[in-house]
């Protein structure tokens, strides 16, 4: 169902930082929902059901376990319940608003999505790929490696309970804000066919051409699901993100890049993830969150 043609929305809380070499990003959704999210989308004509957190583990009382991937069992363990949400609201009818906590929790988002519909593109808006396996990542960091890892590429361990991996069509990935890239992340982009707008790329056509283009090459079967990290936009902007990259998205470029997603009527989820309120400004950070949720879900100006 198209996102501008008020599809009832399910907000689901996802508080995990373990995937992340910063703690705070476990507060995200709350910071998220004090901002106003439920409101929000309240005024923007659609139902809004909030379906909580899903249950984490806490980094203190958890041993990190394989320096490669620190903490996995734990972090699918959280993935495996945010599937079970994920599938159970987008299969009730309900747009799934997941709200992060680190990126890492879209293995779970996307094992959710293809269990319901088969495997489908996504759009990933990020300062950084994501592309990393174990073997490649400098840090061990989860939250590196989801999206290679719904792709099949990061080794069976990331499979979970779901749907037999992979649950992203490498054909239909794309990457907009990109300005971060690991060695072995620009290996695998060289052997993918993906979509790929780094930041100069954005800096030369413009956001549009290239939201629009990235959402043409993941449109198709199964879902559409846009992954935002608000550590694409920059940290002048925004302040509060666990790994913030100088020369980000503007304000208005992050907004126009969700107003296409909106426009498109692609998006059967949606995702905000790495919010960080220790390092965020009177809540900035997350107040832009719901502006820019707000944005996909089909708010305008005029």
């Amino acid at each position: 169902m198209p996102v501008q043609d008020g599809q009832p929305v399910a907000v689901i809380g996802a508080p995990l930082d373990l995937g992340a070499g910063r703690r705070g990003v476990d507060m995200g959704p709350s910071a998220i929902r004090y901002a106003g999210l439920d409101a929000r989308i309240v005024e923007l004509g659609r139902s809004c059901i909030d379906c909580g957190n899903v249950e984490t583990a806490v980094a203190e009382a958890t041993e990190v376990g394989d320096e490669h991937a620190r903490f996995l069992p734990q972090i699918m363990e959280t993935c495996g319940r945010i599937a079970a949400l994920v599938e159970r609201t987008a299969a009730g009818g309900r747009l799934p608003l997941v709200l992060g906590g680190d990126h890492s929790i879209a293995i779970g988002t996307l094992a959710g999505l293809a269990k319901t519909r088969g495997a489908g593109g996504v759009l990933w808006i990020d300062a950084h790929a994501d592309l990393n396996r174990p073997e490649t990542s400098p840090s061990g960091n989860v939250h590196g490696m989801a999206l290679a890892a719904a792709l099949g590429l990061a080794g069976d361990r990331f499979a979970g309970d779901g749907r037999p991996l992979p649950w992203v069509d490498s054909a239909r990935v794309a990457l907009v804000g990109v300005r971060a890239l690991d060695e072995g992340e620009r290996e695998l982009l060289g052997r993918l066919d993906a979509k790929v707008f780094t930041m100069s790329d954005v800096d030369r056509f413009g956001v549009e051409r290239a939201v629009r283009e990235s959402l043409a090459h993941v449109a198709g079967p199964g879902f559409v699901h846009v992954s935002l990290d608000m550590d694409a936009v920059d940290p002048g902007v925004a302040p509060g993100v666990g790994t913030p990259v100088r020369g980000g998205l503007s304000y208005r470029e992050a907004h126009l890049a969700l107003e296409l997603v909106a426009e498109s009527g692609l998006a059967d989820a949606l995702e905000v993830v790495e919010v960080n309120p220790i390092l965020d400004r009177e809540n900035e950070t997350g107040r832009l969150a719901v502006e820019l949720a707000a944005s996909a879900l089909g708010a305008r100006i005029l």
